[in-house]
């Protein structure tokens, strides 16, 4: 913005004298203004002067970007209590839009930088598999595709069933839950990715069942054959509402395949992502 903005701060006029800019504007006028940019426009107006940087600095501007249950999503992502009494508006947005983990480190949640709206993943370490400690079954193995460097991976078993539950305070709103899952053993070989598909069986003999349901009554119900080998996907379950950032929703979910005529393998849980409706592109 180097010359151009200069020119827009300031301008000298007739005889010399100095007209008024941007430069000029009070700061609180440029504060409200920020009040309705989201957080990257924010930003971006700060590089134009002192006084934008100031008042892209201000409480009375992040205060509108932050869920109104903002202190509860920071005593969930940090036990610093006496630190974040210290944390200005901005600070608290920056802190919450990083991978703030909770729950053992094996859930985590963070506020999607453009417009504040909560997203939350579950590690498959904190999901109720059935078998996953018989390693005649499951193996949990490290990995740098998962956020949280490890999936289960199924090498073969005939009842087939992963469950969780979450209660948390989401902010109001319309989320979407997934599974994400992979066919076949991901890995590194020689730098370069492989994908050992060896174990992956009767997935396309009968569909996965997915489901979830909510405290206050709400259930939705998918079928589908899981595939596509060698690729992440996010099996979409289905939606829910949140209609109070006060009260806790309690949410369980679940993929099942028990029909035990057959077997089935080959298969990585990596965690469930619940996101606001529509942030992600089906």
């Amino acid at each position: 913005m180097g010359a151009g903005s200069s020119s827009i701060m300031r301008q000298r006029g007739h005889g010399g004298a100095q007209e008024t800019g941007l430069g000029d504007l009070p700061e609180s006028c440029i504060a409200e203004l920020m009040r309705h940019l989201d957080p990257p426009g924010i930003c971006k107006l700060a590089k134009i002067s002192r006084t934008f940087r100031g008042a892209a600095s201000g409480d009375f501007v992040w205060e509108t970007k932050l869920p109104r249950n903002y202190q509860y999503l920071m005593e969930k992502a940090s036990d610093e209590v006496e630190q974040r009494v210290l944390l200005t508006k901005k600070e608290i947005y920056a802190q919450l839009c990083r991978r703030n983990r909770f729950d053992g480190r094996a859930k985590e949640f963070w506020l999607e930088k453009y417009g504040g709206r909560l997203c939350m993943s579950i590690s498959s370490k904190a999901l109720l598999i059935t078998g996953i400690d018989d390693r005649r079954y499951w193996n949990n193995i490290p990995t740098e595709e998962s956020r949280f460097h490890s999936v289960a991976y199924l090498h073969q078993i005939w009842w087939f069933e992963v469950d969780g539950e979450i209660e948390f305070c989401f902010p109001p709103g319309t989320y979407s839950l997934y599974f994400r899952l992979h066919l076949g053993r991901p890995s590194r070989r020689l730098g370069r990715r492989v994908c050992n598909t060896e174990h992956i069986h009767g997935w396309d003999i009968k569909p996965v069942r997915f489901q979830l349901w909510t405290s206050d009554g709400q259930h939705a119900l998918c079928q589908c054959k899981l595939a596509d080998p060698g690729c992440w996907i996010r099996y979409h379950v289905g939606d829910f509402m949140a209609g109070s950032a006060d009260v806790p929703t309690k949410l369980k979910f679940s993929m099942k395949q028990i029909d035990c005529t057959h077997t089935k393998g080959g298969l990585c849980v990596d965690s469930v992502l619940i996101c606001p409706k529509g942030l992600i592109q089906e």
